[in-house]
């Protein structure tokens, strides 16, 4: 008598999306890998990736047993064999060279996992090294190195309300092949189509033309490496039009007259150059000058007391 076929439901682990996934088994066999419908975050939706957990799960070059080398060629043994060997191997290296003679590199489904992200914390406390690397470090540590500063935490990482916004203004991401990373956004491709149904602009400022530039209202290729002078002038435009309305987070900032000094030399006339902007053209609403005060408005009016602009600006060799 064969076993039935069962549903079970979980959140794929590959990324901060956090899709809904429902796999269908029969026995210990993986039948089938398909979006949860009834998921209320994802409705549905998966990725290429997470179809392809039932082929990681059934690759036979998967990792089952721990491995260790000897003559040159790894070898499978139990688990108390293969930490006796760490011990041994390890416990001098700490004694002649130190903790940071150690590094430590986590993978990123790990974060996605409360056994794993609970285990590795208090290895990496055990060991004591300053040498950790991870999937974060990667690719996103300068983010959460920003919130720490302004929120108090590096966790503390804001996030776009992309299904109650008017305007999304993405720079230099492309969270159509993404999904929106430190962003958790399913279908993100279908969050955006519905954006624009209501009324709602995408603009995308990217020196390349993204899968996220392809479906947006419109695309700025500004020039490489000058973000940060198209983002100075549209704070500069913030303070020089008087849209910078804190209202009732004004006891929560500080510096705010810090960085309107920093950000008043970036007047959009003075920068338009350095970002390759075409500052003439019609219909542009991040031309720069001029124009730029247009996504700066639309922004402040929409968000009056939840935007804040975090800024590190000082003289910079760039702009003359």
């Amino acid at each position: 008598m064969t076993d039935a076929e069962r549903s079970h439901y979980r959140i794929c682990p590959l990324c901060e999306a956090c899709c809904g996934l429902e796999v269908r088994t029969r026995g210990d066999r993986v039948v089938a890998i398909r979006g949860a419908a009834d998921d209320v975050f994802s409705a549905g939706y998966v990725c290429p990736k997470g179809y392809a957990l039932k082929d990681l799960h059934e690759d036979p070059d998967r990792l089952r047993r721990p491995l260790v080398r000897r003559d040159g060629a790894f070898v499978e043994v139990g688990w108390d064999e293969a930490f006796a060997e760490i011990e041994r191997r390890l416990v001098p290296i700490l004694q002649r060279d130190g903790r940071d003679a150690v590094a430590l590199s986590v993978g990123n489904p790990s974060a996605h996992k409360m056994g794993l992200i609970l285990y590795f914390s208090r290895l990496a406390k055990a060991l004591g090294t300053k040498n950790v690397y991870s999937a974060s470090t990667l690719d996103q540590m300068p983010k959460q190195l920003s919130c720490g500063l302004m929120f108090g935490h590096w966790l503390s990482v804001p996030v776009p309300d992309i299904e109650r916004a008017d305007l999304l203004v993405v720079v230099g991401a492309n969270p159509v092949a993404s999904n929106g990373s430190l962003w958790t956004v399913p279908d993100f491709r279908g969050k955006a189509k519905a954006l624009r149904a209501r009324g709602g602009r995408l603009v995308v400022i990217d020196p390349r033309r993204t899968e996220t530039a392809e479906i947006a209202d419109a695309h700025h290729a500004i020039r490489p490496g000058a973000d940060v002078f198209l983002l100075a002038a549209m704070v500069h435009t913030l303070f020089d039009e008087g849209l910078v309305a804190l209202g009732r987070l004004a006891p929560h900032v500080s510096g705010l007259d810090e960085v309107r000094a920093a950000v008043a030399p970036f007047t959009p006339e003075r920068v338009a150059a350095r970002c390759g902007l075409d500052a003439a053209a019609k219909g542009n609403p991040v031309a720069i000058p001029g124009q730029a005060n247009r996504v700066a408005a639309m922004v402040a009016h929409l968000a009056p007391k939840s935007l804040l602009v975090p800024i590190l600006a000082g003289r910079h060799p760039g702009l003359k």
